[in-house]
């Protein structure tokens, strides 16, 4: 049984991601497998892609970016966020695919 891509943390909301740098925007592409698939119009130096994530993130949600956190895979394309916020999985989840599908 895989995992799914958004659940709930006793801090707000996980989610799961896989990110494609250097892309020629930002945007969301949907699930794939058990993360939420995202390219970023970032290089993946620096951390200046992991600082685009969280921006993109923050935007979408329409959170704080100090609300975003970055808890695993720093440097891998697979990471795992941390929202702090008082939406319900089902928001997040219904924001984040509502993006994918009108970009």
């Amino acid at each position: 049984m895989s995992r799914d891509w958004c659940g709930v943390t006793p801090q707000g909301i996980r989610l799961a991601v896989h990110i494609v740098p250097n892309a020629s925007k930002s945007e969301i592409i949907g699930v794939l497998e058990d993360a939420l698939k995202i390219r970023l119009q970032a290089q993946a130096i620096e951390g200046k892609a992991n600082e685009a994530l969280i921006r993109f993130v923050a935007d979408v949600l329409n959170v704080p970016k100090n609300a975003v956190r970055l808890t695993h895979g720093h440097a891998a394309r697979r990471k795992l966020l941390e929202v702090a916020c008082d939406l319900s999985v089902d928001t997040v989840r219904s924001r984040l695919q509502s993006f994918a599908q009108n970009r």
